[in-house]
Order: structure tokens, then C-alpha cells, then sequence
């Protein structure tokens, strides 16, 4: 099944400069346990070290935010556009 995956500025030093690539899975799991082994090291910008979504990224399957789902298993049917997003604060 595959998705597409938008990559924020801050992270696209490892897909090559790509702001989408594309990614494949049943689950939100899938999706970025095979964008960790096509792009070495950008699942440790995304999961903590206890494999859950970092406080300060906000991903969204479609329109839905994952927290507010199923969180990494939440369902990416084909064609669907998985976002990655870092928080942004500061005043």
C-alpha cells in the first residue's frame, strides 16, 4: 500500500532534500518503520526511545491528527498523504 509522506525543511537532510517521498504500510507503524530503513535515522527524529510519536511532532494520516486516532496504528489506506510536522513555538 503505498502513501505519500511530506517531509519538514528540518528533516530533509535525510531524504536528499525530498519534501515527499514515498512510503508504504498498513499502519502509521509500517509507514515509518519503512521510512527508517530507506532513510537511516529520521525515525529517531520522529519516536522517542520508547517508540512512541515525540512530544513535539505532530503527525496527521489525511486530515486526522494521530494522537487523536489511533496513534501509530492508525490505518494508512493506499494513496493517503502521511504529515510530519514539528511544533513550532516561540513568541
Amino acid at each position: 500500500m503505498s502513501v505519500s509522506v511530506r517531509i519538514p525543511t528540518i528533516l530533509r537532510t535525510y531524504t536528499d532534500g525530498a519534501a515527499e517521498v514515498n512510503g508504504e504500510g498498513e499502519t502509521l507503524r509500517d509507514v515509518l518503520q519503512k521510512l527508517d530503513a530507506d532513510f537511516p535515522g529520521i525515525g529517531a527524529r520522529i519516536l522517542d526511545e520508547s517508540g512512541k510519536i515525540r512530544r513535539f511532532v505532530n503527525v496527521y494520516v489525511g486530515d486526522e491528527d494521530v494522537r487523536f486516532v489511533d496513534n501509530l496504528d492508525t490505518a494508512t489506506p493506499p494513496g493517503v498523504q502521511v504529515s510530519i510536522i514539528p511544533a513550532v513555538a516561540g513568541g
